[in-house]
Parts: structure tokens; C-alpha cells; sequence
């Protein structure tokens, strides 16, 4: 996916539309817990503020339902990103109408405006497919992407995020920019760089370690990787469905029973095309889910009244020494309920496992998401190669998915 990217175009004298993704996590007293998402933005809009333009952002925030919701809002980021920047940037009440209009216009080269949360219209989320069945939608998604559109002389979509959606900042906006320059930032340029390179020119030993809790998620992504990868390791919740397939009893565990057919034939497929598909071998069992909750590890069979909660001490040295030979490993999902001491050894162990072997050589794509979120909190994330900010959208790429948002972007 060759696509032109900010550092291609002339932004001198121009305002630049730009799709980030701010969707930062916030206390209740509105302050910014994490603003990595805000500090992957920085390069992209450096580059154009420095090349001799002004900047139009655009994102959004939670999920406030097509209106208006205080705890949404994306104040607390133009806050923010003035800090980062050292100087101010302007906020507009709403991403349409005559306040943005207004402060757009009167930008100059060097300027930052950050407009409101493209999510409190309902016409952001209008599926696109949708729009196109029925006049009304496509005419009022159309008409709040004109809005947006009108503002900027060039897109950038640097919102890896939300690039598997076709949500109108995302999609119709530079639908409707045709003839202007529409390209991507530096952090999709790296997204697609690091996944792409993973799945399509990976060194090989290659191995996926999926987890998470449903297998729903994860059949796409197994099916296309099985035809790429030299091994899949498997954990988390989902496990249990292949347990089951199995014909091992988990008792209480987490079982998606419409899948375990499919899981069968994965597994048989697994074995046709040579692709290596690794179960735990041991579980830590619990009554509950609970911090502290009393435990066990068993082997095999999970009895009744109990549940697979982690991967056992067993099951995190096999994983640990399958990766201590890959040169590509791609992660996403984790192998318990890892924000719960004590079930979080599991992933703990795995992201150890990981880092160790990217220091010995190997290639390492973290599929944001919980994945992300384990790597960071053990302090490993320069002990990793790259960490994704998108787990929706990482996961989608794994399977194979096009995106939309990013086709009708320019070729480089």
C-alpha cells in the first residue's frame, strides 16, 4: 500500500486538513491520563507547521451518541497540545458551522486549530454502504463532510485508529477533496510500514501470538496469517473453544460453541499447510474473577465449577522458548484476564518473552489494544519495535482487510 505520504506535498501558504486520532483517555476531572496518541500526532503537524503552513485537526473522542457531551469534549487536547507545542492552539466550539469556518479562514502559516469532536453529529458514523441505500444519508453525510472539507487545501489522515472505518472525517471528506492533495502522515506511513513489512516480506522464523477473550475476533486474522506465519501461538479466553474442539471439558470457561467447528477445522488446516497452531498446556483455574481470587493450576481437562482465567507457568516457558528463535513476531491479545492480579502472569510473561527476543534480533509489531497496554506498563516499550496505535485497525490488516479510508488516499 504505496500511498503518498505529508512529506511529498507542498503545504507552503496552505491550510491542512488533518484526521488524527485523540481519542486519549481522561479522568473524571477531564485531565489526560496518556497522551501518546497526541505525541504520535506531533511529527506530522510539525512538519507542515514548519514547512510554511497552518494546520485544521480533527478527531474524536468517546462515544457520545451524535451530540454534544461535556466529558467528550476535546478541550482538555487543545490543552494539551499547546503545552507540547509551546504555543497556543486555537479550539473551535464545533468541527462545522461558523466558528470553525471563522478561525480557519483567519489562520496563518504556523497556526494550530483543533475543531470539537467530529462525534457529536451522527452523520460522522453514517456507514457508508448505508449512505449509498438511502438518498437522505448520503445527503446529510455529504453535506457535514462538505463543511469539514471547505476548510483545508490539503488532507492528511494520520489516524491509524480509526482507519478501518469509513466514518465521513475519515472517508468522505477527502472523497470530497478531490483534486487537492491527499496523503498520509508519518504515523501511518510507520503503521504500514511495520505491519505491512511483518505480514508481506517477513524474516522468517515468523510467529503470531493471538489471545484475547472471543475466537469470533480472531478467525480472519488465524485464517490469513496460517498462510504467512511458520507458527501461531494461542491464548487468552479464545483457547478454550479449540479446548473444547478438542474434546476437553473447561467447565466454566469462556466457549463461543457456534465456533468450535470452525476451530476444528482450523486446527486440521493448521496441520495441512504446515503451520504450527500452539494451545496452552496449562491453565490457572479459578471459582471467580476476582483480584486475589483463590487459584490453581491444572493440565488438560478444566473441572466444573471452575474457569480458565490465565495460561499456566508450564504453557508461558513453552511460548517463551518458541519465540526465542522467531525474527518476526506480531502480538495482539492477552493470555488471561491480565488487569487482574494474580491471572496476568501469563501476558506478563509473554511480553518478557517478546522483548527478550527482540533483542536478540527479531522483528516485533505489538497489536495495540490490551497487547499495548501490557508492553507499556512493564516499561518494555523500547524493548519492542513497534507498537501499533490502532487494535481495532491492526487486527483488520492482520486479516487482510482493505481499508477504504486509506484507497482513496494519492499513490505515491
Amino acid at each position: 500500500m504505496a500511498k503518498k505520504t505529508v512529506a511529498q506535498i507542498n503545504v507552503m501558504g496552505k491550510k491542512v486538513l488533518m484526521r488524527c486520532d485523540f481519542n486519549v483517555p481522561l479522568d473524571k476531572q477531564q485531565n489526560i491520563t496518556n497522551d501518546t496518541r497526541i505525541t504520535e500526532a506531533l511529527p506530522t503537524i510539525k512538519h507542515v507547521l514548519q514547512n510554511g503552513g497552518s494546520v485544521i485537526l480533527m478527531s474524536h473522542l468517546g462515544r457520545p451518541d451524535g451530540k454534544p457531551e461535556a466529558k467528550y469534549s476535546l478541550a482538555p487536547v487543545a490543552k494539551r497540545l499547546s503545552e507540547l507545542l509551546g504555543k497556543q492552539v486555537v479550539f473551535a466550539n464545533d468541527c462545522i458551522g461558523p466558528d470553525p469556518a471563522a478561525k480557519a479562514k483567519a489562520l496563518k502559516p504556523g497556526d494550530v486549530l483543533l475543531l470539537e469532536n467530529v462525534r457529536y453529529h451522527p452523520e460522522e458514523e453514517i456507514k457508508d454502504k448505508k449512505a449509498k441505500e438511502d438518498p437522505a444519508l448520503r445527503k446529510a453525510k455529504d453535506d457535514f463532510a462538505k463543511q469539514m472539507a471547505d476548510l483545508g487545501d490539503a488532507y492528511v489522515d494520520d489516524a491509524f485508529g480509526t482507519a478501518h472505518r469509513d466514518n465521513a472525517s475519515m472517508y468522505t471528506v477527502p472523497a470530497l477533496m478531490k483534486g487537492k492533495d491527499r496523503v498520509i502522515g508519518f504515523l501511518i506511513e510507520k503503521e504500514l510500514k511495520f505491519l505491512g513489512d511483518a505480514v508481506s516480506n517477513p524474516v522468517r522464523p515468523f510467529v503470531a501470538i493471538l489471545g484475547g477473550a472471543k475466537v469470533s475476533d480472531k478467525l480472519g486474522v488465524i485464517e490469513n496469517l496460517m498462510q504467512k506465519v511458520n507458527m501461531i501461538l494461542i491464548g487468552g479466553a479464545m483457547a478454550y473453544t479449540f479446548f473444547k474442539a478438542q474434546g476437553k471439558t473447561i467447565g466454566g470457561s469462556l466457549c463461543e460453541d457456534e465456533f468450535i467447528e470452525k476451530a476444528k477445522e482450523l486446527l486440521a488446516k493448521g496441520k495441512q499447510t504446515g503451520c504450527e497452531i500452539v494451545l496452552p498446556i496449562d491453565t490457572v483455574i479459578a471459582q471467580e474473577i476476582k483480584a486475589g481470587a483463590a487459584n490453581k493450576i491444572v493440565e488438560g481437562n478444566i473441572p466444573d465449577g471452575w474457569q480458565g482465567l490465565d495460561i499456566g507457568p508450564a504453557t508461558r516457558k513453552l511460548f517463551a522458548d518458541k519465540l526465542k528463535s522467531a525474527k518476526t513476531i506480531v502480538w495482539n491479545g492477552p493470555m488471561g484476564v491480565f488487569e487482574m492480579p494474580p491471572f496476568d502472569a501469563g501476558t506478563r510473561a509473554v511480553a518478557q518473552a517478546v522483548a527478550d527476543a527482540t533483542g536478540k534480533g527479531a522483528k516485533s509489531v505489538i497489536g495495540g489494544g490490551d497487547s499495548a497496554s501490557a508492553i507499556i506498563g512493564m516499561g518494555l516499550k523500547d524493548k519492542v519495535s513497534h507498537i501499533s496505535t490502532g487494535g481495532g485497525a491492526s487486527l483488520e490488516f492482520l486479516e487482510g482487510k482493505k481499508f477504504k479510508c486509506l484507497d482513496i488516499l494519492d499513490e505515491a
